[in-house]
């Protein structure tokens, strides 16, 4: 029996779960239970030798029963062994289990994190958004205020301009009146003129009078042969 290995497995059962764990990775079990299995099989065989020998002894009963303590005691320790290395693989299967949940879990938890980060750089997005979006329409509406104030102002100044020009054409209007009369007089009396001048010059002319102090004139000379 390999006394180094026992010590070693009872001392793993004092450790905590996760040094055992580690300790007993280096430690060949499977081997170890092969070994085991055949010191069984030693002990079998050494309690049937001992059994045929104490029936050749005097006291048969006592070396039976002492033979029979020993393999026992021997069965006990192997027994002891081989619930140590089933204690440390159930213990190691279990740290793995929970290794692996562990793992899961922290796979779960980065990606929590990760969605709950997209989350909220999305909600910080949509947010951004949302304001520029809220700005945009703020300055959207107040040019168009702005437009529709200029486009009032702008008719309220030529309704303004149009009110003035109607009453300065109606305070005008007299004045316009009696400048067009005048014109149309002025223009009457040239045409009239026209006509007397046209009327002038086509009027036929008379002869003009003898000047009293003029020669009588000569009597006009004969031209027969």
């Amino acid at each position: 029996m390999k006394i180094p290995f026992v010590a070693t497995l009872i001392a793993l059962s004092a450790l905590p779960l996760g040094a055992q764990t580690i300790a007993a990775s280096s430690a060949d079990l499977d081997a170890e239970r092969t070994r085991l299995a055949s010191e069984q099989k030693a002990i079998d065989d050494r309690f049937v030798s001992e059994q045929q020998a104490c029936y050749k002894k005097f006291a048969v009963e006592d070396c039976l029963q002492e033979s029979r303590r020993r393999r026992r005691a021997a069965t006990d320790d192997v027994k002891r062994q081989q619930a140590a290395i089933n204690d440390i693989e159930r213990k190691r299967r279990g740290a793995a289990e929970l290794e692996k949940l562990e793992q899961q879990k922290s796979s779960q938890r980065a990606q929590d994190a990760d969605a709950q980060r997209e989350q909220s750089l999305k909600s910080q997005q949509e947010r951004e958004q949302r304001a520029a979006d809220h700005a945009a329409s703020r300055a959207d509406t107040a040019a168009r205020e702005a437009e529709n104030r200029r486009s009032f102002e702008a008719k309220q100044r030529a309704h303004a301009k149009e009110q003035a020009d109607a009453a300065e054409r109606k305070a005008k209007a007299p004045e316009a009146r009696a400048q067009f009369d005048e014109k149309q007089r002025k223009a009457a009396e040239h045409q009239a003129e026209l006509a007397r001048q046209r009327a002038a010059n086509t009027k036929p002319r008379s002869a003009p009078l003898p000047d009293p102090g003029a020669a009588p004139a000569a009597p006009a000379a004969s031209t027969s042969p």
